[in-house]
Order: structure tokens, then sequence, then C-alpha cells
């Protein structure tokens, strides 16, 4: 069987700079998904330790059958509830009445066949100008840390849809959950972001004298 995916064949190839690079690429967001499931920050980096180990020590044996990622983060996901299960701790995908945050109109989001689903329709209109480049790592930095804030649940389902780029059918397999509580989940995590971005570029009051 031909390797499609690159980053597959080059770990079947054993190219360690492949593995370190992918490493880095995923392991964030492996943290941050484990994270959910887990009592502490630490067992989460065990986590993502010990779902790399087991990629490696599978690799051979991966049939193919979905993509890479997707087969990486099921390996995630299913140790991460073992670990939480033994710290009793209990994510419950079931129940969403407990589901708090803001929410926005739907049809601000672009749907699934649009050039970027899920991608904002239009940005605000009062965003303050910044530099590009500054604008990108200063929003990068406001996302990172407004993703870290959200609950469990939701920083879970958007770091899959959004981060990481899975379907919402992989996500539900992932998961185990619903098509409709993703839905919900992954429009509560959304609006709660942009809620944040457009309270942190929005332009600066003036003051009587012209200026901020």
């Amino acid at each position: 069987m031909t390797d499609a995916d690159p980053d597959l064949h080059a770990l079947r190839c054993g190219d360690e700079t492949a593995f370190v690079h992918l490493v880095h690429r995923w392991s964030g967001p492996m943290r941050s998904v484990a994270r959910g499931f887990v009592t502490t920050e630490a067992s989460a980096e065990e986590v993502v330790q010990e779902t790399w180990l087991a990629v490696v020590r599978g690799l051979d044996d991966f049939e193919g059958r979905s993509t890479l990622r997707t087969w990486v983060f099921r390996i995630l996901v299913n140790t991460a509830k073992r670990r939480g299960a033994r710290e009793q701790r209990v994510l419950l995908w079931s129940d969403l009445s407990d589901e708090h945050g803001p929410t926005v109109d739907p049809s601000a989001f672009q749907g699934v066949d649009d050039q970027y689903p899920g991608g904002w329709r239009t940005f605000p209109q009062t965003w303050r100008p910044v530099d590009e480049a500054v604008l990108d790592a200063e929003v990068r930095e406001q996302l990172g840390q407004a993703v870290s804030r959200l609950p469990d649940r939701q920083r879970i389902v958007v770091t899959l849809r959004d981060v990481l780029g899975h379907s919402s059918r992989e996500v539900c397999d992932l998961l185990d959950i619903s098509a409709a509580n993703q839905r919900v989940l992954l429009h509560r995590a959304r609006a709660s972001l942009r809620t944040t971005l457009a309270s942190y570029l929005a332009p600066e009051p003036v003051t009587k004298g012209g200026h901020p």
C-alpha cells in the first residue's frame, strides 16, 4: 500500500526530522485536548507522551483507514479517557445543560460548502487598524489564551475542529458524541472566541482631548 499522506510516508521511512516536526506541530493541541479529560497539566503531558510512544509502536500496524492525524488523536483520546478514569475525572458529553457563554447568529459563520467552513463571514466594522505582522502575533496570543479559558468540552471540540481541521463526523467519532451536541459546543466556543477578539480589537476610547 502506498502512503498518500506525506507525514505517514516520512514516518514509515524512519525520517526522524519529520517525526520531530510532527511532534512540534501537534503536541500543543494534543495537550489541550488531553487536559479536558484529566486532572492536571502534568497528567495531560504524560498522556501526550504515552500517545507518541503508542504511535511509534503501532505505526507498522496502522492500516490507513483514517488519516494519520485522526489515528493519532484517537489514540490520544482513548489514552486520556483511561487516565481520567483512574483519576476519577469523568467528562460527560450527553448533558449540555451546564454549558454557558455568548451566542452568535449561526449565519455569521461560513457554511460547510464555503471556502473557509466555520470562519466568520464578515469582520466587525469597528476593529482598530493594526500593523499586519503585529496583529498576527497579537491575535494568535489572544486566541491561545481565550481557547485555554474555554470550558473543557468546548475547548476540546474547537481545538479538534478549528485548530486541527477535523470534520464534524471525525470529531463525533473521536469523542463519541452526537452531531447536535458537537454543533452546540462548537458554536458556543466560536462565539466566545469571537467576542474575545472583538473586544480586544475594538477602537481604543478617545478622551475629550482627542487622545486615547
